[in-house]
């Protein structure tokens, strides 16, 4: 999945709903050549503003270093210590992480600045519980926004009829889901039944579902930065919700038939107990 030869296809972005909250930063892709890293780092973030890490140090794309020591210039102390975020060229694995930073960077600088703390923590032995969770969000984690509790519901129920059927139209007016892991952005580049988000779900104001583009982008960056910023939040990888992503309405052309719904393969039941959800109640 993460070839450094792949093949650039400057239509990405409109290939599929999955990949509305990048089209912001997308738009300065321009080029009918892979974007190299003068590209990324002249492209604009939130706001217009450049994103900064936890330190306050402005982020600047680097050439991917190889085999690099963990704890000194390994990927993440790179990131919280100089502001560096390391990117193989013509890799869509590392130009996602980039765009991501450029979207969501304070939720970015707090995944960042957390799993700093933990490495160190660590002093290279197994990666740690919460770490997993982290590693687990910053690559296949999607951010599901609803103003209905009965809706988030559904999602922790894993009560998938229930919500993408019986609920479809409340789905399309009362909640948001916006992709954050960029390997799941890769892996949207070619769906495939059976791809599977780790979500932290959002109960907000009913006017942030109406947001648009950029402002919720911003949003959503700065909802999800506290959630993440709390110490007693993602802890464990129980702390994120699965959710299978292709059953979203309008992410898959095949879900507008009932029957994709009866695949038990894919849309899983199951419940979480209380405290094993990812969730934060914001109004």
């Amino acid at each position: 999945m993460t070839s450094t030869t792949a093949r650039w296809n400057p239509g990405w972005a409109v290939k599929s709903a999955m990949f509305e909250p990048l089209r912001p930063v997308a738009r300065g892709l321009t080029g009918t050549e892979w974007p190299d890293l003068d590209v990324l780092n002249s492209l604009p973030g939130v706001g217009g503003q450049r994103p900064v890490n936890a330190l306050g140090m402005p982020i600047r794309f680097v050439e991917q270093v190889r085999k690099p020591h963990v704890l000194a210039d390994g990927f993440e102390p790179r990131a919280y210590r100089k502001g560096e975020v390391m990117v193989r060229e013509s890799n869509w694995h590392d130009l996602f992480n980039a765009l991501v930073w450029l979207t969501f960077p304070a939720s970015k600088a707090v995944i960042n600045a957390r799993h700093y703390s933990a490495l160190q923590a660590q002093q290279g032995k197994q990666r740690s519980r919460q770490g997993d969770a982290l590693t687990m969000f910053d690559e296949d984690g999607l951010v599901v926004l609803s103003s209905s509790p009965e809706l988030l519901d559904l999602v922790y129920g894993f009560r998938w009829k229930e919500l993408f059927l019986d609920q479809r139209e409340a789905v399309r007016s009362q909640m948001r889901f916006l992709v954050f892991g960029h390997a799941l952005y890769e892996k949207a580049l070619s769906p495939f039944v059976g791809m599977t988000a780790k979500s932290i779900l959002l109960k907000v104001p009913e006017q942030v579902i109406g947001f648009e583009d950029s402002l919720l982008n911003a949003e959503t960056d700065r909802l999800l930065a506290e959630y993440i910023r709390d110490p007693e939040n993602l802890l464990h990888g129980r702390s994120l919700s699965p959710l299978p992503v292709l059953g979203v309405p309008g992410w898959w052309p095949a879900n507008e038939d009932a029957v994709f719904y009866d695949d038990a393969s894919y849309f899983r039941s199951g419940r979480f107990s209380d405290d094993a959800c990812g969730s934060s109640l914001i109004s």
